[in-house]
């Protein structure tokens, strides 16, 4: 798998988010351990439809989610895209970080609740 490093967070903790496009997916790892992921499709131009999240029972409770979603969203922005988050993580996220609603585009966040 190519992953590429999207993130890097925090000294010790040695946490850090990657992008694996061959997966479709961003990644979230605890040093060499896979800790969790959100899957998106990538559509025209570059909207990244979030579908799922998910962090392994070993790695709950640490904040990882909200750190993946984070990198994952900024890099996306990085990228000049734009988000649909069909996951219920990433729209909650985004309800709670009005920063990013601008990530989805104006015409969909009614019905994404972000209006």
């Amino acid at each position: 798998m190519t992953a590429e490093r999207v993130d890097q967070h925090g000294g010790a903790d040695g946490v850090s988010v990657r992008d694996a496009p061959a997966a479709h997916r961003f990644e979230v790892w605890v040093g060499d351990e896979l800790a969790g992921f959100a899957t998106y499709r990538l559509l025209e131009g570059s909207t990244y439809a979030f579908d799922h999240t998910e962090v392994g029972p070993p790695f709950e409770g640490r904040g990882l989610a909200d750190v993946l979603v984070t990198a994952a969203l900024d890099e996306v922005r990085s990228r000049s895209g734009s988000v649909l988050p069909y996951c219920p993580y990433v729209r909650a996220w985004l309800a709670r970080h009005p920063a990013y609603v601008d990530l989805v585009p104006a015409d969909d966040r009614d019905r994404f609740g972000l209006g």
